[in-house]
């Protein structure tokens, strides 16, 4: 037994309330090592004659990863209270017992010494991780405003260019803006959509608004509040939720506030506002040179035009609570998405989060995080990050090709037990952004190859987004060609693509409660083959995939996926024979 790969944590997520009533309780072992796991718990204080009425409960394994087995259970303490420790017992059936001081012979003796157990003293509803549950049934629409649609060509400023008439530069302005959002609202609710992720709409003065000189307007080239109210309003008729895109990192160098520092050095009154380190911050002075590491003052990267704040200050915490609440206040959004999250200290986004909660209970808060984010997923600060490990995994595997089947279900095996069961139902997860290159692009041009993965990823536990053009098959590098104008010439729209990703939503919607919360099992994962399989099974309804990655068509045996009897193929409404997955495609079984 390798006692060393053995690893639990209380209060974590390892060991957490699900619910008012529910603890999640899980263990980690080494791989293939440990045949059984058995859970010795009960209230502390429910002492009998004869000692300490513990009782035992098996752990099922539910996740493997390349060096790790994990193994779960759900208990529900009557007070709520919990004493608890494990026997585990290893292929060659040696057994011991393990609990908060460490591991013992498991004897009688040794598991009648309180002191040797893990403890829960009480689950607190108040610290039970809550994200709002409209998230789950969300399937999300990213929009780059000013590249969706040129509404009102009015506010078009002056260097607009025709609409799609080239690929754009960074500095290109194309006129998209909200009326233009509004006027495809239509097309979004048969496409299916019900959430709506716009990047920034701030006045700012670049096209991608994450330089923001003014939080408390919306960009002139974009509309006007009234403009962006009824874009709230004429969503929410239509069950389409809103999430804006904040970026309190840092503000754009046109700001009033830098502008003043930068007239009256350390003489202004914002001068606190910002990490600076000497004076003068004058471009072409002191170091400061766009993109060098010689700054004299903190930056988004190395950028002399998105100055860090000081979010520990707190007029600036003022000033970025009174924005947060504002628009939820007086538009009633229903999300905000934060922009480089992981490098604001946590202090200010546990004030964020009861600023904007008390606004709106059920609002969404997503940060843009690119790593592992637990410490900021333990229910005070974030509902969600944007999920790119995830992403990256099944790039890697279904699109790039780099890594092997068995090194993608390790990644996401390891993704879904880093987090607490919660957070992973409203996972952001998504296949391409404003921030990467397009997902057909990456897939060089090969249309199955995406469907795969965007099938796989709708597969999984996690709020599913669409990058705006993916439905119709746009394609992109990275930054700016990941930015084009949404093609709305249905001639030039890949019709197939559109009705696959039609077909793909109102799946995931008619299995939203089983992609939710089914448990996950792996049946195939053929390296050689190209060949995975998984199912995700709910009281009692069965969804089983089968992903054939090769460019041969592939046979797949009923018992290999754990199904006998007749099956139903839920992706052609058939009843499915002989599993023959032709090449580059998969199928879906009900049953």
């Amino acid at each position: 037994m390798e006692k060393a790969a053995i690893y639990h944590q209380p209060f974590s997520s390892y060991a957490y309330g699900y619910d008012s009533q529910t603890l999640h309780i899980k263990i980690r072992s080494q791989r293939d090592d440990i045949q059984e796991v058995v859970l010795i718990a009960a209230d502390p204080y429910l002492q009998t004659d004869s000692g300490w009425a513990s009782e035992e409960t098996a752990l099922r394994k539910v996740a493997s990863t390349e060096e790790h087995d994990y193994w779960f259970v759900a208990v529900k303490p009557e007070q709520r209270r919990l004493q608890y420790g494990f026997v585990l017992t290893d292929t060659a059936g040696e057994d011991v017992f393990y609990g908060g001081r460490g591991f013992y012979e498991n004897t009688p003796a040794n598991r009648a010494i309180m002191d040797y157990y893990f403890k829960f003293p009480f689950l607190h509803d108040t610290e039970v991780f809550k994200a709002p549950e409209w998230v789950k049934e969300t399937i999300w629409y990213q929009i780059f405003p000013e590249r969706f649609d040129n509404g009102n060509p009015s506010l078009s400023p002056a260097n607009v260019l025709p609409w799609g008439s080239k690929d754009p530069d960074r500095d290109d302005f194309f006129g998209g803006d909200i009326q233009g959002i509004i006027n495809h609202l239509d097309y979004l609710v048969e496409l299916g959509i019900n959430g709506i992720y716009l990047t920034p709409v701030f006045e700012a003065s670049t096209n991608h608004k994450y330089d923001t000189l003014n939080y408390f307007e919306i960009d002139p080239h974009f509309g006007d509040k009234e403009t962006f109210r009824k874009l709230v309003r004429e969503a929410h008729k239509r069950g389409i939720k809103i999430m804006l895109d904040a970026v309190f990192n840092h503000i754009g160098d046109k700001s009033p506030e830098w502008q003043d520092v930068l007239k009256n050095g350390e003489k202004s009154k914002f001068v606190d506002w910002f990490h600076i380190r000497s004076f003068p911050v004058t471009p072409g002075e002191n170091g400061n040179v766009e993109g060098k590491n010689t700054l004299s003052f903190d930056t988004f990267a190395y950028t002399m035009h998105m100055p860090k704040l000081n979010t520990a200050n707190p007029d600036v915490q003022k000033y970025l609570l009174d924005i947060a609440t504002y628009w939820v206040r007086e538009f009633d959004i229903d999300g905000w998405r934060l922009d480089v999250a992981n490098e604001v200290d946590h202090a200010f986004w546990k004030q964020f989060n009861k600023a904007v909660r008390s606004e709106k209970e059920d609002i969404y808060i997503l940060g843009e995080i690119w790593h592992d984010s637990w410490l900021w997923l333990l229910g005070d600060e974030f509902d969600s990050v944007m999920n790119y490990p995830f992403t990256q995994t099944i790039i890697e595997n279904f699109v790039e090709e780099r890594i092997k089947p068995t090194k993608m279900v390790s990644g996401i095996s390891e993704q879904l037990m880093r987090y607490q069961e919660q957070v992973n139902h409203v996972m952001f997860n998504m296949m391409d952004s404003h921030d990467t290159a397009r997902l057909l692009t990456r897939c060089e041009g090969d249309k199955e190859k995406a469907k795969l993965a965007l099938a796989f990823m709708f597969a999984h536990t996690g709020s599913p987004c669409i990058y705006y053009g993916t439905e119709i098959g746009m394609d992109g590098a990275d930054d700016p060609l990941c930015r084009k104008c949404m093609e709305w010439d249905e001639a030039n729209q890949d019709k197939d693509m559109l009705t696959f990703m039609k077909k793909l939503i109102a799946f995931r919607k008619t299995n939203q409660k089983v992609l939710t919360y089914g448990n996950l099992d792996w049946h195939i994962v053929d390296d050689e083959k190209h060949i995975v399989a998984f199912s995700r099974t709910l009281d009692g309804k069965c969804l089983t995939f089968i992903f054939n990655q090769s460019d041969v068509a592939r046979t797949v045996l009923k018992a290999d996926v754990a199904i006998t009897g007749e099956v139903r193929n839920a992706w052609t409404n058939e009843v499915a024979g002989n599993l023959d997955i032709p090449a580059k495609s998969f199928v879906i079984l009900e049953g």
